[in-house]
């Protein structure tokens, strides 16, 4: 009776009573008939169906359109549970994944960002490619967070420089000297330049969040030629020169901290006045040092 409409003809075949037969046969037609005119899904009537919750996938699909041709709301540019709640609202599953490079897994609803969505198959499910909140979007899914690289701001005035940096989202400026004796102004505007971290061309992730250092100098100043170093030196005596003899540092050759030199035990003199020896480096080559 179970099993219509092939359980019908195994009654006739029994050796139950006629009236059983019968019974048993009209039964098994009414089974079929229920059967036939339910929902395939076990749903309840289109008018108050809901769709199942929302769950989400790391599968990353790609961005073609549904070859169902359901069309979706527009939930790009929101939280993924705010966009989930909608579609939920609106008859949609959902499912998400990393929209970036990655694969990071959605643990936080609310720390992600909608940047693309497609409605996958004729199950009105909608993919969410979503990012963390506080990256851009990817150009297309699946590529990687275009983070805004760091402009060349070197030889500008501090103010055309911190406008530079005002555009790819940075809010924090950190000001210094670029000479370590000499500290720039509340207001260093006309100030030049003269070194920035992070350099040109450095991707700069999270810039809201970023610091940007510009060591600056005063209009009429050099640049110095390396960082840390004083623009008024103190005078440097070595235990080589006779205050009393009248001889001192002024004849000795022009020499760069670092460089190369010979012979050891030589002595030089750095551009800001410094007295610079000839020793052996870490690497075991004799190199200017003070």
């Amino acid at each position: 009776m179970l099993l219509p409409p092939a359980g019908v003809l195994l009654v006739w075949f029994t050796k139950w009573s006629m009236r059983a037969k019968v019974i048993a046969s009209v039964l098994s037609l009414l089974w079929f008939v229920l059967v036939l005119t339910m929902d395939p899904e076990g749903q309840e009537p289109a008018g108050d169906a809901r769709p199942a919750a929302p769950t989400r996938s790391s599968a990353s699909p790609s961005p073609s359109p549904s070859p169902s041709g359901t069309v979706a709301p527009d939930y790009t540019g929101r939280t993924l549970r705010v966009a989930q709640s909608a579609a939920y609202e609106d008859g949609f599953n959902s499912v998400s994944h990393d929209a970036s490079d990655g694969d990071a897994g959605q643990w936080d609803d609310d720390n992600w960002l909608v940047c693309f969505q497609k409605v996958t198959g004729a199950s009105k499910t909608i993919d969410f490619g979503v990012v963390r909140t506080g990256q851009p979007c990817p150009k297309r899914d699946g590529d990687p967070i275009p983070w805004p690289e760091m402009p060349d701001v070197v030889g500008l005035a501090f103010e055309k420089a911190s406008v530079k940096v005002d555009r790819i989202g940075v809010k924090e400026v950190t000001v210094e000297g670029a000479y370590t004796d000499v500290t720039p102004p509340a207001d260093p505007d006309a100030w030049k330049v003269c070194f920035q971290n992070p350099e040109a061309g450095e991707r700069v992730e999270y810039p809201k969040n970023a610091t940007v250092t510009l060591k600056v100098v005063e209009p009429g100043t050099g640049c110095p030629r390396e960082e840390f170093t004083e623009l008024h030196p103190d005078p440097v005596v070595t235990e080589d020169s006779d205050p009393d003899s009248g001889d001192g540092d002024v004849d000795l050759p022009s020499a760069h901290p670092g460089s190369f030199c010979a012979p050891q035990g030589a002595r030089g003199v750095s551009s800001t006045g410094k007295v610079l020896r000839c020793a052996p480096g870490s690497d075991g080559r004799n190199r200017w040092q003070s």
